[in-house]
């Protein structure tokens, strides 16, 4: 028997992972609806619980949860600053976990930033702000404290960038997670040493690794850390 679990507004079955739609009836970029009625202990209840297919091929936390990362669990009222928004495609899906929280959403891009707007409109517990995250102090009046840091900026100084919107914005009992890409650091370097040198970096600056989940297949030469800091 195939086994499916609901937990959290995550449907996970076997290599399938979606949210539970916060806008029925509506996608984001064109991922498959579809409905389930299987609850989180496997018991039919009933019909209507719609969901949004998670592409783990354009969204790295998707990727990261298919590959076994367990101990982030985001609750229906997170805060949650996500840097590196790009278009929304996974601060979507966290959209649906978070239902009642608010997702900052960084982008640096003007054009993307456009598309961001557009989604925001749908879904109100989204907060587009145009920001440059290796400058946060441009936007600390913009946002709260937060709950989750979510850091997907493919540039030399991730882990940097990273640790200081952390010490400025994160909780004390909060998490961060942050997608690191070997070949924006070096695009020469052996994956598995710069992994091991951004680790490093962290640990040094009084940070906890608390899981680390590879990405691939679904993305080459990436790592996922889950951290969380000792203030």
């Amino acid at each position: 028997m195939i086994k499916t679990l609901i937990i959290m507004n995550i449907y996970l079955k076997e290599d399938k992972i979606a949210t539970r739609n916060i806008r029925p009836g509506k996608k984001v970029y064109g991922e498959q609806l579809f409905s389930e009625k299987t609850t989180s202990n496997n018991e039919v209840e009933s019909e209507g619980i719609e969901y949004r297919n998670w592409n783990p091929r354009r969204s790295k936390l998707a990727a990261a949860y298919l590959n076994g990362l367990k101990k982030l669990t985001i609750g229906e009222n997170s805060k949650i600053l996500y840097l590196g928004a790009s278009t929304g495609t996974t601060v979507s899906h966290i959209s649906d976990l978070s239902r009642e929280g608010l997702i900052y959403a960084i982008e640096f891009s003007t054009v993307t930033m456009r598309k961001l707007v557009r989604l925001s409109e749908n879904r109100p517990n989204i907060a587009p702000i145009l920001g440059d995250a290796t400058k946060p102090k441009k936007y600390i009046n913009l946002l709260e404290k937060v709950d989750l840091l979510y850091c997907d900026v493919a540039q030399p100084n991730q882990t940097e960038l990273f640790m200081d919107n952390i010490n400025l914005f994160l909780k004390e009992d909060g998490l961060g997670i942050l997608m690191i890409k070997s070949r924006s650091i070096d695009v020469r370097g052996k994956p598995q040493k710069i992994f091991k040198q951004e680790e490093k970096k962290l640990i040094a600056n009084g940070f906890k690794i608390i899981e680390k989940v590879k990405l691939e297949p679904y993305e080459k030469d990436h790592i996922c850390f889950l951290v969380e800091k000792s203030f």
